[in-house]
């Protein structure tokens, strides 16, 4: 008997010691593990108080992948993320019906240096900035701005969102169609920095002001920034006139044997007092409206976002922004006819349709559909043989002047061979390919009659199936439908190569050329 009831008392010793290390330091506090954004390390000041008022103490765990790899309920208690939009909307089985409370809330925005700020403010109707604005400036390289890698953090993936929001036009959350088309690819020509997390982006921005003149994050990063006193300049705080996305910073509660604990974490951080102290310490906004707001705050968020609910539409969204650090500009090859039909009003679309490309055409779906610096741009004009070829690699004004020479001047041909510059369009294709194989190469072919020299068409799919299977694969054709064209024929053209017929009759070749910029 004696002999058990030591063995009991020693089980209780050993039962009461581990309660004691796992809840603190033998008194009631209890200790959780917090998986948390890098975002969240700015409230370290504060969790002191927490454990004081509440007895709970939060032992932070910054990762940078917290918001994009699915947190681990068994290291964790609890995951503070800046955003958990994209864990819930990538695996839903792990998010399913975790509490989750908002925090603090902060857009995404953009920074400009007051030089650029004015610039484009100048061009606007309204002073008012844009999406569109942004993206038309990175396009002619006015915007060299830095943004945190979308892969990794939750500020860079709501920037992107946002952009492209802004580029489809609906002012509804996206849907896959809307991203079928690149969109984006002037506006990240005109990204020079980026890094894993928002405040790695931030330091990266104070080492390389000379070379970047903007910085695209939360306001609260922003704001906190112009008050440390380490930039040369500044920066002007810009919340687009198209909307923003925001983040609500959620505290989540993965392990609900916890939840008493967390009730009083949530509760304490919602307190009045305690969200003053949240918004002097980070500068992000208070959940609670009946907090008076800093008067760096009091500029209304205005049009929020919707976030994507298709976990489809996040994955191309990121498979086409690719890696920040590594860029490969790409290359289209325009085969305009410029058979003698062209004469007149039609060739007068045509130049208007290119002007409008490199970049006069005002409207918001022109500036995200304008050529860009570091685009490869090919003009080749043909009737019954090839007239004229023009490559450019637009470094500035004078390679878009040049472009526009090739479509502007020079004569017409007495024929339309179609299929001779569809062919002669997928050699240039094969060359470039073979001197950069990650180039990305589409072909537009626009003409406005039927084929009545050079090549047949069953010609053409020989020649087209003899390409290698890296060409054949990788570049599509996107053919335009315009006057007396031959519908059945273009669009069999466009199947076979994976790119899809565009019609012009019912709008307008600029419209056309628009509609399949940056097509995949």
């Amino acid at each position: 008997m004696r002999r058990g009831a030591g063995l009991t008392a020693l089980c209780l010793a050993l039962v009461a010691t581990f309660l004691t290390a796992c809840s603190g330091d033998g008194d009631d506090t209890v200790r959780l593990r917090v998986l948390a954004s890098p975002d969240l390390a700015v409230l370290a000041p504060l969790l002191g108080e927490l454990k004081d008022e509440t007895g709970v103490d939060l032992r932070l765990d910054l990762r940078a992948d917290a918001e994009t790899k699915t947190p681990d309920r068994g290291g964790y208690d609890l995951a503070w993320l800046s955003s958990d939009r994209y864990l819930r909307l990538t695996d839903k089985n792990a998010t399913r019906g975790l509490q989750r409370t908002p925090t603090m809330t902060s857009p995404v925005v953009i920074g400009l240096k007051p030089d650029v700020a004015h610039e484009l403010r100048a061009q606007v109707p309204g002073s008012r900035l844009t999406w569109a604005d942004i993206a038309d400036a990175a396009a002619d390289g006015t915007v060299r701005f830095g943004m945190a890698d979308p892969r990794h953090a939750g500020s860079g993936l709501a920037a992107l969102v946002g952009v492209a929001t802004a580029a489809a036009g609906t002012g509804a959350a996206l849907r896959p169609e809307d991203v079928s088309c690149d969109r984006l690819r002037g506006f990240r020509s005109g990204q020079t920095l980026t890094a894993d997390t928002g405040p790695a982006l931030v330091d990266s921005y104070v080492d390389h002001q000379d070379e970047t003149n903007a910085l695209i994050t939360y306001e609260s990063d922003l704001l906190a920034l112009n008050a440390t006193g380490r930039l040369e300049n500044r920066l002007e705080v810009v919340r687009p006139e198209d909307g923003m996305v925001l983040a609500d910073f959620p505290l989540l509660l993965l392990n609900p044997a916890h939840r008493a604990a967390y009730d009083k974490v949530t509760q304490w951080l919602r307190r009045d007092p305690v969200q003053r102290q949240i918004m002097r310490h980070t500068l992000r906004r208070p959940v609670n409206t009946t907090v008076p707001r800093d008067a760096r705050l009091r500029e209304p968020v205005g049009n929020a976002l919707f976030f994507p609910d298709r976990p489809a539409v996040i994955t191309t969204l990121l498979a086409d922004y690719g890696d920040p650090d590594r860029r490969t500009p790409s290359q289209v090859v325009f085969l305009l006819d410029f058979s003698g039909s062209m004469r007149g009003a039609r060739m007068a679309a045509l130049r208007e349709a290119f002007a409008g490309l490199s970049g006069a055409d005002p409207s918001a779906s022109g500036k995200f559909t304008r050529f860009y610096r570091g685009e490869r741009l090919t003009v080749v004009r043909f009737g019954g043989r090839v007239l004229a070829e023009k490559t450019v690699t637009v470094t500035g004004p004078k390679d878009l002047t040049a472009l526009a020479d090739t479509v502007a001047r020079g004569g017409y041909g007495d024929a339309t061979a179609v299929w001779s510059a569809l062919d002669h369009g997928y050699r240039t294709a094969a060359r470039a390919l073979a001197a950069d194989p990650d180039r990305s190469v589409s072909l537009v072919l626009m003409t406005d009659g039927e084929n009545n020299a050079g090549l047949s068409y069953a010609e053409f799919v020989r020649r087209h199936d003899a390409l290698p299977a890296a060409v054949r694969a990788a570049v599509p054709t996107y053919p335009v439908h315009f006057g007396e064209a031959d519908a059945r024929e273009l669009r069999r053209a466009a199947a076979r190569t994976g790119g899809r017929m565009v019609e012009a009759g019912g709008s307008s070749l600029s419209e056309a050329f628009k509609e399949i910029r940056g097509c995949h």
